[in-house]
């Protein structure tokens, strides 16, 4: 089979339009380095592709080729056969009366060798919609929270003090930056988009003095530390991390010898989370076992572990070390869902609202557990488009449509939970990946990517599968090169769009209409990789880029005519102020149900969190917010905002 050949098997686009309208024809040796990278797919004889079927159609019916006529067919969840039949007319007729769930359609010969088989999703209707009208949530970048308790980084306690001051306001959710886990002992890898795993939480974020077992005398001796640690306009992540670590080892000692109901809560904690959470402890000790190598360089035994290997290392001589990490995962666990328990107790309609990263670290856990459906040696990105003219590396590695096939979807659906069992709503950062993802072989540039399609409808079921189970609405991040009739599967399955008005204008630069945005989208001024509103209005945003020898993307001329466009559309919709109240005022006539609203807005920040393309040239997600979290309230024109929320 010729390399093209194959490339068309494995779904790689060999030519593709960049944003900026130009086409790109693949070349054999760009196509060789992806397929090498790339795990092959399992050839079906008869069935092509994973199966998708609504609960709600009115019939089944696996269309065939007619050589397929007298194989046997069954439906299988597990070990065990919901349905069985033979084909005739080249198809298969499924029940309908089968539930919503995770199958595989075997085929059998006469003498009943399974021969073929792939997945088959029968999903709800939609992805799980809420039950609220038009609601605003608060965002906040939670490592950034300052507070007079902390210990220099916010923590699960800040979110409480914050959801119980945000519902006074009539807030409906908090909307927080990804709480994945990252590598806590790298203080230089702090972005929250680049996780070591998408299934564990980052326990810089657990409050150390509510968990049991942490003596005042352990906060006597470091009171000066911490003093220091709660100092700067930065954050100084190597210090949190010493000292979190320090005390939690301190509280790991006491719960090892404390109360039965402890250990009972902790051992249930661990039944439910099962061998993902036990192969998680034991990576993250082998992690630091192994020092600075990659999982791939590690000795043979550790590059491919299976449960049996595991369970004996977890029940060996590191068997403390391990249940350490599983239970820094149970604490930081209960105290999120306390964040999100108070968040209903106060009404909020939405609770919290969790970004999810694109994709993980090669070095990481995900990487490391998932051999077959994510791709190491590929890193996701975006090619050359109107904002970053070179293209985009953002060195993640992500998940491979043969691999999740494979594995039915289950390294997709465990990422979906691990935030959902927390969350009212789910951000999916760069959903354009569900489709199809850009992927750039390892120490390559930006431009010398592909395009690989995914299995777009499959994924598409599973969020509506979990979406639903988990009351949870799912928001994709649907910005950038979007392919024509995208958006429109998205909203065919519930999956809500995102709004940045930013971005939301025609091609004369003029600001779409309020009455135009869409029903179901969180809709919001900025994001995290944009620039503040008094960044934008002030231009400081465009200074700060050049200053650091990057393209602004954009002119003061053509600021000024976009700052002009602005005020000429709050103008034509008789809004009064022209400042970031002006535009929550405008948001919130739209008829978007969920309203974000960034707390550096309010609080008048010109520095945004993150400037792509820097990692040591710019302090990005380092920053401290400059107010307190007592004194947010009197720094926020509260009567203002309210009147400009008005109807939401």
């Amino acid at each position: 089979m010729d390399v093209y050949s194959k490339a068309r098997d494995l779904g790689i686009e060999l030519e593709f339009q960049d944003g900026q309208g130009r086409r790109h024809a693949v070349s054999d040796a760009r196509l060789r380095s992806v397929l090498g990278a790339l795990p092959p797919r399992t050839q079906h004889p008869f069935l092509k592709h994973p199966l998708v079927f609504a609960k709600t159609a009115s019939r089944w019916r696996v269309e065939m080729d007619a050589k397929a006529n007298g194989l046997g067919w069954r439906l299988v969840a597990g070990n065990d056969a919901r349905a069985r039949g033979s084909v005739a007319d080249a198809a298969i007729d499924l029940p309908s009366s089968v539930a919503v769930g995770s199958y595989r359609l075997e085929l059998e010969d006469g003498n009943g060798t399974t021969i073929d088989s792939i997945p088959l999703l029968v999903t709800p209707a939609t992805a799980f919609q809420g039950s609220f009208d038009r609601v605003w949530v608060l965002s906040v970048q939670l490592y950034g929270l300052s507070s007079s308790r902390n210990w220099g980084i916010g923590d699960f306690t800040d979110l409480a003090a914050l959801i119980e001051l945000s519902a006074e306001w009539g807030c409906a959710g908090i909307g927080l930056n990804p709480l994945h886990a990252l590598f806590d002992d790298r203080p230089r890898e702090c972005s929250p988009y680049a996780p070591n795993s998408r299934l564990f939480l980052n326990p810089l974020y657990i409050d150390p003095e509510r968990v049991p077992g942490l003596s005042p005398t352990w906060l006597a001796q470091h009171r000066e530390q911490l003093d220091r640690a709660r100092q700067g306009s930065l954050i100084d992540y190597a210090a949190v991390a010493e000292l979190k670590v320090a005390a939690l080892r301190e509280a790991f000692a006491d719960f090892r010898a404390g109360s039965d109901a402890a250990r009972s809560d902790f051992e249930a904690f661990r039944q439910q989370r099962g061998a993902l959470l036990e192969r998680f402890a034991c990576f993250e000790v082998l992690r630091r076992q192994f020092g600075s190598l990659p999982w791939w360089q590690w000795p043979e035994e550790w590059r491919h572990p299976d449960d049996k290997r595991i369970r004996a290392f977890r029940n060996g001589p590191r068997r403390a070390d391990v249940e350490f990490v599983e239970f820094v995962q149970w604490c930081a666990s209960t105290q999120l869902t306390s964040c999100a328990n108070l968040a209903a107790k106060r009404g909020m309609a939405v609770g919290l609202y969790l970004d999810v990263a694109v994709g993980v670290q090669a070095g990481g856990f995900d990487a490391w557990n998932e051999q077959g459906a994510i791709s190491r040696g590929l890193s996701v990105g975006a090619p050359p488009d109107q904002l970053n003219t070179a293209g985009q590396d953002w060195g993640l590695a992500g998940f491979n449509a043969g691999g999740l096939e494979a594995r039915d979807f289950a390294p997709f659906r465990e990422m979906l939970r691990a935030s959902m069992r927390f969350a009212g709503a789910i951000r999916l950062d760069h959903v354009l990946g569900l489709n199809r993802l850009y992927l750039i072989p390892s120490g390559t540039s930006p431009r010398d990517g592909v395009y690989v399609e995914m299995p777009f409808e499959a994924l598409l079921g599973v969020i509506a599968q979990e979406s639903m189970d988990q009351n949870c609405i799912t928001i994709g991040e649907d910005l950038g090169t979007v392919p024509d009739g995208f958006r429109d599967r998205l909203a065919a399955w519930g999956v809500w769009s995102y709004k940045v008005m930013m971005f939301e204008r025609g091609h004369s630069g003029a600001f779409i209409g309020s009455s135009d945005y869409a029903a179901n989208a969180l809709v919001t001024f900025n994001t995290h990789d944009l620039a503040s509103f008094a960044g934008w209005h002030s231009h400081h945003d465009l200074a700060v880029k050049r200053g650091l020898g990057l393209d602004p993307g954009e002119t003061e001329e053509e600021r000024m005519r976009a700052i002009q466009a602005f005020e000429w559309k709050l103008g034509e919709e008789h809004i009064v102020p022209k400042n970031f109240l002006g535009a929550v005022e405008f948001l919130a006539r739209t008829p978007s149900r969920i309203l974000a609203i960034a707390i550096d807005d309010l609080i008048g920040l010109r520095d945004q969190p993150n400037i792509p393309g820097t990692v040591d040239e710019h302090p990005n997600w380092q920053r401290r917010l400059p107010v307190a979290l007592d004194d947010l309230a009197s720094s926020i024109d509260l009567d203002a905002l309210k009147h400009a929320l008005r109807g939401r």
